[in-house]
C-alpha cells in the first residue's frame, strides 16, 4: 500500500505544477447560492474551478483504485504473508 499511496502523491505533486489554459463555459447555478457568493465577493469562476478540480482528482484517485484493486489486494496478501522486503534490515 506504500508503493500506491506514493504513486498518488507523485501524481498530485506533478498536477500541480502544470500549467492550465482558461475556457469560457456557462453553468446553471441556484439563484440563491449564486447571489450570497457575489454579496461575499468571492471569485465564482475560480471557486467553481478549485471544486471541480478536486471533483475530478477524486474521481481519477477512485477509478485508479478500482482498476488496480486486483493488484493492490494480492501485494497487500503478500505482504501479510511474507512481510515487508527487507523488513529484517530495518532499523525502526
Amino acid at each position: 500500500m506504500h508503493y500506491v499511496a506514493h504513486t498518488l502523491d507523485a501524481l498530485r505533486r506533478n498536477h500541480g505544477t502544470q500549467q492550465h489554459s482558461q475556457k469560457a463555459t456557462n453553468l446553471t447555478l441556484s439563484a440563491d447560492v449564486l447571489a450570497e457568493a457575489k454579496t461575499l465577493n468571492m471569485n465564482i469562476s475560480q471557486a467553481c474551478d478549485r471544486y471541480l478540480r478536486e471533483l475530478v482528482r477524486s474521481e481519477r484517485e477512485s477509478r485508479w483504485r478500482q482498476e488496480h484493486a486486483e493488484f493492490i489486494s494480492a501485494y497487500n496478501q503478500i505482504l501479510e504473508q511474507d512481510g515487508l522486503p527487507l523488513d529484517e534490515f530495518r532499523i525502526f
